[in-house]
């Protein structure tokens, strides 16, 4: 069974298109990333997987279920950039109180420790740092024990230890057959920890694949090399090459086909070719290629 289904999904605001026709499925016990620059529909799409917005056209599915529903039934966690805690409670009240308004919740200490916050069960939420406030946030997305986990740049304000340590706890809340779905900014984690990416822009789906693909597919590779006093001409005219840059005496090849590049340079033995380096494309070229043709 698919955990989300979008069908042909659009929403307006008056004359602005936030998602065109978005068509999107997730299988349940998948861990899925949500890429794109600011305003491609991103947070829109997890609003209307709350039902917090209705599609404008097309319909969408949660287990099976319109997202009222499922959000009623308690199939569905979320953790959003906005929310503001009690000032007064403890973060074990805070997490208790969220928990107990659920038909299935965690236990409370099992709560606290997925969301790292045993140590800090004692304070006030009003004297927590932005990262400790985030981990509070997750704590309550997971209270109900939600087979769906949305989340909307779960890792803001954390520093680099703080964001290691949640995403430990979210592969070991996902290891239990949990669907997730989350959008980043840090494409690194998208590349760490989801199973695909699906990369938003203009409302639409613009790649949708594991992030070795996307990076295959769409950012391309290099190899670069110094020449000596050899011309570059004809460079171009090898397999799978796409472009050519000279800078400071090195010569760098861009191509769709790495191996094929370097056999074709090797084969080339009047060349005088030193110090070869071989580039992969990393998932922000990608990204960045990707939204940029959109």
């Amino acid at each position: 069974m698919n955990a989300i289904a979008f069908t042909d999904v659009t929403k307006r605001y008056g004359d602005v298109l936030a998602v065109d026709g978005l068509d999107l499925e997730v299988p349940a016990g998948a861990t899925v990333a949500l890429l794109g620059p600011n305003g491609a529909g991103k947070s829109t799409s997890i609003n209307m997987l709350l039902g917090l917005l209705r599609p404008s056209s097309g319909e969408i599915r949660v287990f099976g279920e319109p997202p009222e529903t499922a959000v009623a039934n308690g199939e569905i966690g979320a953790m959003l950039q906005e929310g503001a805690l009690i000032p007064e409670l403890t973060v074990a009240e805070t997490v208790d109180f969220v928990r107990r308004l659920y038909p299935r919740p965690l236990p409370l200490e099992e709560i606290l420790r997925l969301a790292d916050l045993t140590e800090l069960a004692r304070r006030r939420a009003d004297r927590l740092s932005g990262g400790q406030t985030q981990r509070v946030r997750f704590a309550l997305a997971i209270a109900g024990g939600p087979r769906l986990l949305l989340l909307d740049e779960p890792t803001a304000a954390m520093d680099v230890e703080s964001r290691r340590t949640f995403w430990d706890n979210m592969r070991a809340y996902a290891a239990r057959g949990r669907t997730i779905l989350f959008a980043t900014h840090y494409l690194e984690e998208a590349d760490e920890n989801a199973d695909r990416v699906v990369v938003i822009a203009r409302g639409r789906v613009v790649a949708d694949g594991s992030a070795a693909e996307i990076k295959a597919g769409v950012a391309g590779q290099a190899v670069s090399f110094l020449l000596g006093e050899q011309p570059v001409a004809g460079l171009d005219a090898l397999p799978g090459t796409t472009g050519v840059e000279l800078q400071g005496g090195r010569v760098t090849l861009r191509t769709s086909d790495l191996d094929a590049t370097v056999a074709a340079l090797y084969r080339k033995t009047t060349l005088d070719i030193r110090d070869l380096q071989l580039h992969g494309a990393d998932l922000e070229d990608a990204f960045l290629a990707l939204t940029k043709e959109a």
